[in-house]
């Protein structure tokens, strides 16, 4: 019996001295943040006059329109490849209007500005009052006539519409892509930039089929 207890005695010290060294581990880790952690500075919000700010809320409207015409239509048309292409813009611009729209959130910045459309970059834009709030944009008058076509003539109007659209598009996601300060906005608008011009080379080719051009 005695030796039993002295034989099981280094181990329950052993034990012991495993447990206080995992203690004091864990202590050591809630006490003194990490050194990763300590050392990466939290970045600044841009400002509300920043081209990261400005483009974000630009492009939010300007998405939000593409996304309107696309759900257009899409009802107006049982053409496949059309459908398809309004599908994927919904999806895309949806996707990312949601992206800028939480970083606006984010940075702390508003969702929207009374200041003129463009500013950020150098090319304000005055809206006339008819809907079109940005270069490319729709008109109240010709949405209402994509809204009342159907089949190949809602088709054609889409893609004359949304061709210029993507244009203006292209020219704001390039200049956020070259002076924007924070790498969401560059590589964002970089990507927009990829996207849209193929899709403008896709309405070109699919208006060439309609026997019509942009």
């Amino acid at each position: 019996m005695t030796s039993a207890i002295r034989s099981s005695r280094p181990m329950v010290l052993a034990g012991g001295v495993v447990l206080l060294l995992a203690l004091g581990l864990v202590a050591l880790m809630l006490v003194r943040p990490s050194s990763s952690a300590g050392s990466a500075p939290v970045a600044a919000a841009p400002s509300d006059t920043s081209v990261d700010v400005g483009f974000a809320r630009d492009m939010s409207v300007h998405h939000q329109q593409a996304v309107e015409m696309s759900f257009i239509v899409r009802d107006r048309t049982s053409d496949e490849a059309v459908r398809r292409l309004a599908y994927d813009i919904i999806n895309t611009q949806a996707n990312q209007r949601g992206m800028m729209l939480g970083w606006l959130e984010t940075w702390g910045r508003a969702k929207s500005s009374s200041a003129v459309p463009m500013k950020w970059m150098n090319h304000p834009f005055t809206p006339r009052g008819d809907g079109s709030l940005m270069p490319g944009m729709a008109t109240d008058t010709e949405l209402d006539a994509l809204r009342a076509a159907k089949g190949r003539d809602a088709e054609v109007l889409f893609l004359k519409l949304m061709t210029p659209h993507h244009k203006a598009g292209v020219e704001m996601a390039r200049a956020a892509a070259g002076s924007a300060d924070t790498d969401e906005i560059r590589n964002l608008a970089a990507g927009m930039v990829r996207g849209q011009q193929s899709e403008i080379a896709l309405m070109a080719d699919m208006l060439k089929e309609r026997g019509s051009k942009a």
